[in-house]
């Protein structure tokens, strides 16, 4: 059975959405929502909304590892933010290295042609889709 995944790339300020399966492996950018990360139920319903939109059935989220691959403050982040968000939904919860993924987004748009504030509003979508290809480059 084919499993759909919501990828989230959470940031301060914008959440990056990115969707895809374990059939075909193919992760398409979504969404950003730009939504400040505080507490409060705004960015939650939002990524609850996505995930019924989207019909997901299991979450990929970004870990931002260090380079000596240990967890710091912000891994620590999304994992809090991980255990307030299985509160809300009974699904999934998988996390993923998202080291240098918003570079590769950079460089990906680089020669696009797209202004600079267009790149600023797809750059987190493109980093989920990232942190979702390598996740699904390693489900069975």
């Amino acid at each position: 059975m084919t499993v759909r995944y919501l990828a989230i790339d959470l940031g301060d300020k914008r959440t990056g959405l990115a969707v895809g399966d374990d059939e075909t492996r193919i992760a398409t950018p979504l969404e950003v929502l730009e939504l400040p990360l505080q507490p409060g139920d705004r960015l939650i319903q939002a990524i609850i909304a996505a995930i019924e939109d989207q019909g997901a059935g299991a979450l990929v989220l970004g870990l931002p590892l260090n380079m000596d691959d240990s967890e710091g403050p912000r891994a620590k982040l999304v994992r809090a933010f991980a255990e307030l968000l299985a509160q809300h939904v009974s699904l999934p919860i998988h996390f993923e290295d998202e080291r240098l993924t918003s570079a590769d987004a950079d460089w990906s748009m680089a020669q696009t042609g797209m202004t600079r504030g267009q790149k600023k509003n797809r750059r987190d979508a493109i980093a989920a889709a990232g942190i979702l290809r390598t996740f699904l480059s390693r489900v069975d």
